[in-house]
């Protein structure tokens, strides 16, 4: 059995997720979104998410953990903000000794929803299906069922 963390990270919302998976087996856990204080410096916003994802890792002990890769979009002051928040989720797994792995949004998106353009609604729809426990309240969360899903759909020993 795996326990996945997925995290859908954001300087604003941090999308988590718990799945566990079992073979073929996938069965929801818990899920929900760290939001830093929107106004607070950039320190303390990283610090809110790091402690966010520490405290969901004591919390839930996953063994894995996965995230979406970040991807360069039309404003590069966004991307490096971005990037922060993926660091000091990935930090704050890797300090809990979790190995954790990255996936390109297409890879995600095909993997949920068997095409790598889907959009969100599909990609929410399909985590529905798949984890009818699950009752994501925002994207982000649906986002992180997302990224596990994929996660537990392959075998990271390939990559």
């Amino acid at each position: 059995m795996k326990r996945i963390l997925g995290i859908d990270p954001g300087l604003l919302h941090t999308g988590w997720a718990i799945i566990e998976s079992t073979g073929s087996q996938r069965r929801y856990i818990t899920s929900g979104v760290i939001r830093p204080p929107a106004k607070a410096a950039l320190s303390a916003r990283l610090a809110v998410i790091f402690d966010g994802i520490s405290e969901i890792c004591d919390t839930w002990a996953p063994t894995e953990c996965a995230m979406e890769i970040t991807f360069v979009n039309k404003n590069p002051t966004s991307t490096l903000l971005l990037g922060h928040a993926r660091a000091a989720a990935m930090v704050a797994a890797g300090h809990k000794n979790i190995p954790t792995y990255e996936y390109e949004p297409t890879m995600i998106k095909k993997a949920i929803a068997c095409a790598g353009h889907a959009d969100k609604e599909q990609v929410a729809r399909m985590v529905k299906i798949l984890l009818p426990a699950a009752a994501p309240k925002s994207a982000d969360e649906s986002d992180a069922l997302a990224i596990a899903l994929a996660h537990s759909n392959t075998n990271p020993m390939l990559k």
